[in-house]
């Protein structure tokens, strides 16, 4: 789960100053970004007008792609500080090798879930022999202070908690969403969930006031809260609200994200989460020259090269542009 881009643009997120403490319906765009060999994704967080959503802050989103013929997904070992990874499936596979000696094959809608804590380092490819498709989404969640540093480690869970209704299965990837808990390790209140809706479906979701919301449409037609959101593009929704209402005009797939506002104003240039330019500078050092991440074993090619840092100021900028 890497930003491949050659000339990052570092962002400075998180901190209250700038969310939006009301129900909004802003709807955000995706920037294409090429991920490996043959992968494009559509970049939701961070976005030209907003980086983080909780604690959530970096979503892609790709396919669906027919790979039939393709290597598929192939990233080659990269670093990360700072933050979890969650991969997330709706068709294919996806096998992750990091340093701490994980090898697990992740398949539709089991949370595959990183922690990188002080250091770590991955490589994400399609297996050899995969199915003809590949659609997912690819985020991060900034870890706090008081748990950035910790050892990394990874977990799997393919036997998630779900919340249904007619018309509606709400898979609990993180945090809790209606009672269910996912048993996924998390360090902030936060809440992801995967929903299938049926076509004709109208729910309306339970939602804590205190949390800012997004959701990211998948597949299938559906309007979040009156709003059309189609597959690729999120929508926004703040803070403020005890209820999401949803209609589906097809079947269709959406993922809610949300949690408690970050408070902490943080750095994120690359593959990296940190809280100064300093701690950036040194990530690259030591991705580049030293053994702070450790090694991907069994990986069959060389790992990425760190890009140059950008020559202006890591400056905060707050939560939005």
């Amino acid at each position: 789960m890497s930003n491949l881009d050659r000339a990052p643009v570092p962002s400075v997120c998180g901190g209250r100053g700038f969310v939006v403490a009301e129900p909004v319906r802003e709807l955000l765009s995706p920037r294409r970004v090429p991920l490996g060999e043959s992968t494009e994704v559509r970049r939701l967080l961070p976005n030209l007008g907003r980086r983080m959503i909780g604690a959530w802050a970096f979503v892609d989103h790709y396919g669906p792609d027919d790979i039939a013929d393709e290597p598929g997904m192939q990233v080659p070992p990269h670093p990360h500080m700072g933050l979890q990874t969650v991969s997330w499936l709706h068709e294919g596979e996806v096998l992750h090798r990091d340093s701490t000696g994980s090898l697990q094959t992740i398949r539709p809608r089991e949370l595959g879930l990183m922690t990188s804590g002080r250091a770590i380092s991955h490589s994400e490819e399609s297996p050899r022999s995969h199915a003809r498709f590949l659609h997912g989404a690819q985020l991060w969640v900034a870890l706090p202070d008081a748990h950035r540093h910790t050892e990394p480690w990874f977990e799997h869970n393919a036997g998630l908690p779900t919340v249904t209704a007619p018309g509606l299965t709400a898979t609990v990837i993180l945090g809790s969403l209606d009672g269910a808990a996912s048993p996924g390790t998390a360090y902030t209140p936060i809440v992801g969930a995967d929903l299938a809706l049926s076509g004709g479906a109208e729910v309306t979701l339970p939602l804590e006031p205190d949390f800012e919301y997004g959701v990211l449409a998948m597949s299938g037609e559906v309007r979040v809260d009156g709003v059309p959101v189609l597959p690729g593009s999120m929508l926004y929704l703040g803070c403020g609200r005890t209820g999401l209402p949803l209609r589906a005009e097809s079947d269709a797939g959406v993922m809610l994200l949300g949690g408690e506002p970050f408070e902490e104003e943080l750095i994120m240039w690359w593959n990296f989460v940190g809280r100064t330019q300093a701690e950036i500078e040194q990530a690259r050092e030591d991705w580049t020259h030293g053994t702070r991440f450790g090694e991907v074993k069994g990986y069959d090619g060389t790992p990425l090269s760190a890009p140059d840092l950008p020559a202006t100021p890591l400056k905060p900028r707050g939560r939005v542009r």
